[in-house]
Order: structure tokens, then sequence, then C-alpha cells
């Protein structure tokens, strides 16, 4: 493997963010694209009142030609699993995008309801697994990071469940990771490096393609994103990235890095289900300043650009932890 399978797509997917930005940030402005701020966050955020929103569409189009492009040789030859994983996290990609548009429209905060999103996101996920079975990439077999052993003959029934339950659980994750300016765009930045060096590790350049490209959008949308933010995500953005983070990991088959490579994804959800749990259970009482977690940080002082920098570089460190933890999966 080259490294100018991995610097094609990084590059091609970088560069055409980059000029999608400058053509659509304005015509997201023209259109009154604006993102709507939850009046419970924190009250400075409504400065953000306004900013345009559905920004994931720049990196989307990035992305998707990066995989085009850099991976039509492997099209040719019949590896498609890189298109296969990037049409996965566009179908998620797609209900964002109905989601932030019903938010526009109606000039509201929510958009589709909890019950469409999980059944669309429900059938996503089952589609993505059985072709990944058809293709012969995903076995019933789940791999332990670490330990280096796999426990063998999960009822496909069973796996299916399993499944579905960690790649809607993942998509809602990052979404709600996506509260601060830049948060999820650089968390999910060294995530898709690991990707990038798991996939090379493994032989599999067709996921190399898709990861890189990711890791050459993103990287171009934080110029827009950080803060402060020239343009937000929106769901498009969001749900599309989580669905790209749990699909590479199950086309890579350890669907279990997942909790290693995202655990800040995973804290910021047990943060809001605890605060919930704990409201409930005390009849009014808060176990967080604020829920997520990164409200409960921000009321606790913490600027955007410090969230920003520990959680990225915690990602990081957690990152090389996990190629460490899965190296031995498919050893070169």
């Amino acid at each position: 493997m080259g490294i100018l399978e991995i610097v094609l797509p990084v590059a091609v997917s970088f560069v055409i963010t980059v000029i999608a930005g400058k053509l659509l940030i304005p015509a997201l402005v023209r259109l009154k694209a604006g993102q709507s701020i939850k009046e419970i966050g924190p009250t400075w955020h409504m400065s953000k009142q306004g900013t345009p929103t559905m920004g994931g569409l720049m990196f989307i189009l990035g992305i998707g030609i990066a995989v085009l492009t850099a991976g039509w040789g492997d099209l040719q030859s019949g590896l498609h699993n890189h298109l296969v994983v990037f049409l996965f996290a566009l179908v998620f990609g797609a209900i964002g995008f109905v989601d932030d548009f019903q938010k526009l429209r109606h000039h509201a905060n929510e958009g589709l309801t909890a019950p469409q999103k999980f059944f669309l996101q429900l059938a996503a996920a089952v589609v993505f697994v059985i072709l990944m079975r058809r293709d012969g990439y995903l076995t019933p077999d789940l791999y332990i990071p670490f330990l280096n052993v796999e426990i063998v003959g999960i009822p496909w029934i069973v796996y299916m469940v399993f499944a579905a339950f960690v790649m809607v659980g993942t998509v809602n994750a990052v979404n709600l990771t996506d509260g601060v300016d830049g948060l999820a765009t650089g968390v999910t930045i060294p995530v898709m490096l690991c990707y990038v060096a798991v996939s090379a590790w493994y032989g599999r350049t067709d996921l190399v393609i898709v990861s890189a490209a990711l890791a050459g959008g993103l990287s171009a949308f934080l110029i827009y994103n950080f803060h402060p933010a020239k343009v937000f995500m929106g769901d498009t953005g969001s749900l599309f990235l989580g669905g790209a983070v749990c699909g590479l990991a199950f086309a890579l088959d350890v669907p279990l890095v997942i909790p290693l490579v995202g655990l800040i994804y995973v804290l910021e959800t047990l943060s809001d289900i605890i605060q919930v749990i704990y409201f409930k259970a005390t009849h009014g009482k808060r176990f967080f300043r604020m829920a997520p977690l990164h409200h409960h940080l921000e009321l606790g002082g913490w600027s955007e650009t410090k969230l920003f920098c520990v959680f990225s570089g915690a990602t990081l460190v957690l990152c090389v932890l996990a190629f460490l933890g899965v190296m031995n999966r498919y050893p070169m």
C-alpha cells in the first residue's frame, strides 16, 4: 500500500470541502438556514442563533467525490465496500437532512419525531449488516481488543440485534456530542485517523480510502466550524459522522473498538441518561449542572476552545490505544 492511497483521498476531500464551504455558507445565509438554539442550553449560546446549519453537506460532498475518485480502481476490480460504508453513512446524513429541513421549515429546534428517527436508523443498520455479511466482511464472531480472543458462533439474529443497538446508539451519541463549536469535528478526526491506520494494517485499501477521505473532509470543515463557528454541521453532518464511525468499525470487523475510540461520545450520552434518571428519581434535582457533559463543563468555566482541545486530545490518546488493541485481529 503506497502513501498516495492515503494522501489522495485526504487531499481531494480537503480541497473540495474548502471550496464547498466558500460557496455553501453564503448560500445558507441567503436562504436564512440558521440554527435555532434551545433555550435550556447555556445562555451565552443564544448568541449563536442564526448561524448557518446543514454545513455537513460541505464535507459529505468532499468525502463522496474523494471516495469515488480515489476508489475508482477498487470499484473496477470489484471492491466496493468503501462505497457501501459511504452510502451507509449517507443514509444517516439524509435522515439528518430531513430533520434539519423540518426544523428550518417550522423555525423550531425539533424536526423529525424520535420514533421516526429511530425506525429509519434501525432500518439502515439492518440493511448494512446484511450487506456486510453477504460480502463476507462481517462474521458472527466478536473480537475482544487487547485480549486477542473471539466470542465465536454468535447466532446471526443475536448479532443483528447487537449490531443494530450499537449502530443506532453510536449515531445518536455522535449527534449529542455536536453541541459546542468544532467538538464533534475535532473528536471524530482522530477516530478516522485510527481507522486509516487499522485499515492499512489489515491491508484493507478500500477502507483506507473512505476513512482518509473523512479525515480530510473534517479537517477542512474545521476551518469553518472551529470557535467561533461560521457554520454548524447540523444533524445532516452529525448523523452522517455517526454512521461513518460505526460503519467503519463493523466493516473492519472490530465493533468493540467503538467504546474506546468513541469514549467521549459514550460519556456525553451517559451524562444525559444519568441526568434524566436522577432528575426523575429525585423529583427535580440535577446530577450535573447541565447535560450533556460538555454543557456541565461549560457551566464550570471551561471555554469552548478548552473543551475542543481536551476532548480531541483525549480521543487521540484513546485511538492510539485502540490501534494497539486490535492490531492482532488481522496482522500484516
